[in-house]
């Protein structure tokens, strides 16, 4: 099969089920992995279950989908969670609550860069990993923060690997983005619209195989943060 392939995990709802939308539409194969959900195949678009924080899960998601559409073009990797976090007080989750968070944010991306690279050597593919503009600043008390900015560092390091291969990596750093898991402190702050978001993952990857969008930051209009 010739018609290219894309790959997302987080693919549920938010940022993740609207980059799926909009690849579809733009003639991709979509693969929508998420940890929930029956899995469902149809000609164009493939429902799948997968648990990025698993190296298994996230390996044999790779395998099934090139075995059965013959290969993969992008990865998405955005998959992750968030909860609060401090370090001084009770406020937010305990500290048992964090592994997941952690483990789905930071293992998640490198176990699906490293599941997914050979695919996307074979291909001349485009790895895209969903940061955040929290891994830009310090916040204060914000594990979550923290392993955003392990992802700026993951990207930046999968790029250089990744020089001479023919794979581009992209780094997404988006702002608020109005996804229904808002926290109360920040309700009233300008958000982005999920679609905002997928807009820019698919210009970077319309890009010609000459061009390799490092970056993108997108924030709301007047947003401090």
């Amino acid at each position: 099969m010739n018609e290219r392939v894309f790959v997302v995990t987080g693919a549920s709802r938010g940022i993740g089920a609207a980059t799926a939308a909009l690849a579809l539409e733009q003639g991709f194969r979509v693969v929508r992995a998420s940890r929930s959900g029956a899995e469902a195949r149809a000609e164009r678009t493939w429902n799948a279950q997968c648990d990025v924080s698993s190296w298994e899960s996230i390996s044999a998601l790779v395998s099934r989908v090139e075995s059965h559409w013959g290969r993969i073009d992008v990865m998405f990797a955005n998959a992750g969670v968030s909860v609060d976090t401090s370090f001084v007080s009770d406020a937010g989750a305990p500290p048992p609550e964090w592994t997941d968070m952690v483990v789905t944010n930071v293992c998640g991306p490198a176990f699906t860069a490293r599941a997914v690279m050979p695919a996307l050597r074979r291909s001349g593919g485009h790895l895209v990993l969903t940061g955040s503009a929290a891994g830009r600043g310090v916040r204060p008390g914000n594990l979550y923060s923290a392993t955003k900015w392990a992802i700026t560092g993951l990207a930046e390091s999968i790029r250089t690997e990744c020089v001479g291969t023919g794979v581009r990596v992209t780094l997404l750093q988006p702002g608020l983005v109005d996804t229904g898991g808002i926290p109360a402190s920040r309700v009233n702050d300008p958000k982005l619209d999920a679609s905002d978001v997928a807009r820019a993952v698919l210009y970077a990857v319309s890009q010609p195989s000459t061009v390799d969008v490092n970056e993108i930051l997108i924030r709301p209009t007047g947003a401090a943060r």
